[in-house]
């Protein structure tokens, strides 16, 4: 009887794993960036926080990171993940969501940058241990056309090791719908320690050496702390 339990709650945790990271990998993702005037990034600061507030009440929403950029707080960026397309357009049309734009656009000093995406490697979709001193760090990367295939094996491999990291929280690998070449690093790691370990660690620097020659842009690491 013990053994028999001991097998069905094995599985039942194993389907429950496979069921958060299949919904992880089949989520509609946002990341968007928006830029401030210097003098507006407390209010632009209230606006985004209380916007995350309420979106995460939204019907199918799995998650809503509002980040404040470390050393330009007037940087901000959202991730936003969705149960599916349907529910993150029903969140784009919502009031509250046409709200906070409207408010938001005369504090901009460039336009509010939007970026769809897709779950390319992802962990499970919560996480925790998250605390004030947690860093986000949110990384595009693309690659040449011809190198993007070559290039998501290599930012598969990178994913895998760094979730398995000291320090990490998150590490997630998002594509983006319109450009499948271009890709979003998301990552939460302890603090700014575990950043600087994962930085040297052998598998981060290989990655950078053999991705650099494929690569269509720089690569282009931002660091942030959430403001939710």
């Amino acid at each position: 009887m013990r053994k028999s339990y001991g097998l069905t709650l094995a599985l039942a945790l194993m389907a429950c794993a496979f069921t958060h990271t299949a919904r992880a990998q089949d989520a509609a993702y946002i990341v968007s960036y928006f830029e401030t005037t210097p003098a507006a990034q407390n209010d632009a600061a209230a606006l985004a926080r209380a916007f995350g507030e309420t979106s995460r009440k939204d019907a199918g929403n799995l998650r809503f990171d509002v980040l404040q950029r470390i050393g330009q707080l007037n940087h901000f960026s959202i991730v936003e993940a969705w149960s599916d397309p349907q529910a993150q357009a029903a969140h784009a049309a919502a009031a509250h969501t046409k709200q906070f734009r409207e408010k938001l656009q005369p504090l901009l000093r460039a336009p509010y940058d939007e970026r769809p995406h897709t779950g390319l490697a992802v962990g499970p979709m919560q996480a925790t241990g998250m605390t004030r001193d947690s860093i986000y760090v949110v990384t595009h990367v693309d690659f040449i056309p011809p190198g993007k295939d070559a290039g998501i094996e290599l930012i598969r491999a990178l994913s895998d090791a760094s979730r398995k990291a000291d320090g990490n929280l998150r590490f997630e690998t998002l594509q983006q719908s319109s450009r499948p070449n271009h890709l979003t690093l998301f990552e939460v790691w302890k603090d700014p320690r575990a950043v600087d370990n994962h930085g040297i660690a052998a598998h981060t620097k290989l990655f950078r050496e053999k991705s650099t020659p494929i690569s269509g842009a720089l690569f282009d690491e931002r660091m942030y702390k959430s403001i939710n």
